[in-house]
């Protein structure tokens, strides 16, 4: 399965606007419609999942026991924070102010592929993130990927 990897660092214009990389644009299906589900992410990200993805995860929170009050907050947290947005013939989309402002997005966004999805970022929150991790790259390679 192909997926979104790599970085790129670009900037927003005055109408919230923000190019993605060529090689995430390429990584789309076609049943993805040049369409994206931008959500709040975590870490003070914006997630960015292609149309066909999101109708999936949709589909699954569907499945979900809303009986469970922390069912129905993670519900909440994640749809209420959704906008589709759809790539324009530039090859950008347009943030919206609320999840620019959730992520501290200014004149500057780090575009990161995630495989199924692409995190927006605040360059500077990323480097602030990247400083702040507990554990080295290669331990947590280790304890994620190591099989015993």
């Amino acid at each position: 399965m192909a997926g979104f990897k790599g970085q790129a660092e670009y900037s927003v214009d005055s109408k919230g606007r923000v190019a993605v990389p060529a090689k995430m644009r390429n990584a789309l299906k076609p049943e993805a419609k040049n369409t994206f589900t931008l959500t709040r992410g975590f870490e003070k990200c914006i997630f960015m999942y292609p149309q066909d993805h999101w109708e999936q995860m949709e589909s699954d929170i569907g499945t979900l026991n809303t009986y469970r009050s922390e069912t129905r907050d993670f519900i909440r947290g994640i749809l209420m924070w959704a906008e589709e947005v759809t790539l324009d013939g530039q090859g950008r989309i347009g943030v919206p102010r609320t999840l620019a402002e959730f992520a501290g997005i200014g004149e500057r966004a780090l575009m990161i592929g995630a495989l199924d999805h692409i995190e927006i970022w605040n360059p500077e929150s990323f480097q602030h993130y990247l400083e702040g991790q507990e554990i080295d790259y290669e331990t947590l390679a280790e304890r994620v990927m190591g099989r015993e």
